[in-house]
């Protein structure tokens, strides 16, 4: 059984160190690819500044913090400007959806506070904003008022679906990233209790005689407690593994869709209704 164990943790050994691998190979190349990175993240974070109107934060949570709170300014913003429209359904609509982003806004604002990038906390706060409903909300009123809007009213709510669309590609970013560490996390984490398994499960598989442990401890022989706990040792990187992997699979199916597309009906407001 030792010997098994040996086998399978100096495979598992060669799996991480291939993951880690294909993780930092991503941070690899020329400097003309390297460039077009640097230049793709600026221009993305220049058309969220002009939304902005100022620089935006450089820490991953702070950004996504901020593209909530400008979509609750944002939301609250297109209410004011349509209270003197004349349909009443518009602003009855348009009151729903802002109270939807406020609400929500005002919920992951407050998971994300004193929180840093690394933690499960951020991942799992900004998976709570279901920008995919909201999105398509605002749109849907575009579509269906857009005749009855005047041109401030159309402005707003032109910017509410501009920041809106923003916190879908950044959240996909930080979400990759966050994998990204948590795979560099994994990888460390296994080699450090990889080795001292490697060392037990050796140690026994090599020396370990039944007539080595003869005497009992709390009623159970010593040799019992000798072989159980190297069972113990062996197991624990593959539990580690374990809980690495469904937590990223977790997140990677809540994550699926980008943009205006829900899989789950958890992140409605309410029943679709086509026209």
């Amino acid at each position: 059984m030792f010997q098994a164990l040996v086998g399978a943790l100096i495979t598992g050994v060669t799996l991480v160190v291939t993951i880690n691998q294909l993780v930092l190979s991503q941070e690899l190349g020329p400097l003309g690819t390297q460039r077009e990175r640097m230049s793709n993240s600026m221009s993305f974070r220049g058309d969220v500044e002009d939304i902005f109107g100022s620089v935006s934060p450089p820490e991953p949570e702070s950004f996504l913090q901020a593209l909530i709170d400008n979509s609750r300014e944002k939301a609250e913003a297109f209410e004011q400007a349509v209270n003197g429209n004349a349909n009443d359904d518009l602003k009855k609509e348009v009151v729903e959806v802002t109270n939807s982003i406020t609400d929500d806004a005002d919920v992951v604002i407050d998971e994300l506070e004193d929180r840093n990038f690394g933690e499960f906390a951020v991942v799992k706060a900004v998976l709570d904003y279901n920008y995919s409903w909201k999105l398509y909300e605002v749109r849907r009123i575009k579509v269906e008022y857009d005749n009855e809007l005047s041109e401030e009213e159309r402005r707003t709510l032109i910017e509410l679906i501009s920041i809106l669309s923003f916190f879908g590609p950044a959240r996909e970013y930080i979400k990759s990233l966050y994998f990204q560490w948590e795979l560099i996390d994994l990888s460390r984490n296994m080699i450090y209790t990889t080795i001292p398994a490697l060392v037990v499960t050796g140690t026994i598989a090599l020396y370990l005689r039944p007539t080595m442990f003869p005497n009992m401890t709390l009623g159970i022989d010593n040799l019992v407690w000798i072989v159980s706990i190297g069972v113990t040792a062996g197991f624990l990187p593959f539990l580690l593994l374990s809980t690495y992997i469904l937590r990223l699979a977790t997140i990677a199916q809540n994550t699926l869709a980008i943009g205006a597309f829900i899989l789950q009906n958890s992140e409605r407001s309410r029943e679709i209704d086509w026209e």
